[in-house]
């Protein structure tokens, strides 16, 4: 094997001098590049192509964020939204092109080249370490992106780190009373209040900032539905009980998640329909599906829920 193939499945990438000391020349280097073997992430550091290409955003930005900090060493710590990736937290509407840290020496230039360089306070104990990565703690991670982002992203941010229990709610409640002192944070309190570890993903996340800034009332998360003999038809993503109406997100990742070995998905999509069929039988509550397109129309979307929940009053 390769021994530059060893190094990447250990960190994610290789530094030239290691190619170099696997025996490739200057020359050599330049060559394999250009020839699309290999692909430079950052300058001296470098990826196989075809390991490169598997990876997703999320994926090529841990390995940036890998490179960089072993060109910075611990004079940084990543921050912001690298940090939420080294934690796993999934993310949303985040630029993940520029690798984000926080300096512990209070030096570096604000942006340089794919480094944004965050200057703060950080206290020994707020450093942590996540498969390799130095970083600061989840929830202070999850605020500093949340204060950059809109309010719909900085929504599905915070549910996000509930979700993966990165943090508990007590613990983004007091961080953020900490961060509100801070020059130049803008509220955050709306999202901070509302985010849910039961907010089952981003899309339901979306979901939920729409029905909030639309006026609609607070669902019920995650709504359990048994049959008579106590066994489990399903779990609902939204209940509003005083309209007898449920709602739910139809994604197409969701039936790729429900298939079961040998399955079509067109075989998922009928279980699926029998599901809700049964669930209205039982409950006798109304149903209303969304979808990511449904997201692109707003106004719209929240008027299917409107109606029915006037038809129901």
């Amino acid at each position: 094997m390769d021994p530059l193939r060893i190094i990447t499945a250990a960190e994610g990438f290789f530094t030239r001098r290691e190619a170099k000391n696997a025996g490739y020349a200057d020359r050599e280097i330049t060559g394999v590049v250009r020839q699309g073997a290999w692909h430079r992430i950052r300058r001296g550091a470098y990826v196989f192509a075809d390991e490169w290409k598997a990876l997703d955003a999320v994926g090529r930005h841990r390995v940036r964020a890998r490179a960089v900090q072993r060109s910075l060493g611990r004079k940084v710590v990543l921050s912001h939204s690298s940090g939420m990736v080294a934690h796993g937290i999934d993310l949303w509407g985040v630029d993940l092109a520029k690798v984000h840290v926080t300096r512990l020496d209070g030096a570096g230039r604000p942006l340089e080249g794919d480094v944004v360089h965050h200057l703060g306070v950080v206290g020994e104990e707020e450093i942590e370490t996540q498969d390799g990565l130095r970083t600061l703690p989840a929830v202070r991670c999850a605020l500093e992106t949340s204060l950059q982002a809109t309010d719909e992203v900085a929504q599905c941010l915070l549910d996000a780190g509930l979700r993966a229990k990165a943090f508990t709610k007590e613990e983004l409640v007091a961080e953020y009373r900490r961060m509100n002192q801070w020059p130049f944070s803008h509220p955050l309190g709306a999202a901070v209040a509302h985010a849910d570890p039961l907010s089952g993903s981003i899309a339901e996340s979306r979901c939920l900032w729409l029905f909030r800034v639309g006026g609609l009332p607070r669902p019920l998360l995650q709504v359990p539905v048994h049959r008579a003999d106590g066994s489990l038809v399903g779990v609902i993503d939204w209940a509003w009980p005083q309209f007898r109406l449920f709602g739910e997100f139809d994604g197409k990742v969701k039936y790729g998640k429900l298939l079961r070995p040998g399955q079509l998905p067109s075989e998922a999509v009928f279980e699926e329909k029998r599901r809700e069929d049964e669930i209205r039988e039982i409950t006798d509550y109304g149903f209303v599906r969304v979808v990511w397109d449904d997201l692109d129309r707003p106004r719209q979307t929240l008027s299917r829920f409107e109606s029915r929940m006037r038809v129901a009053s």
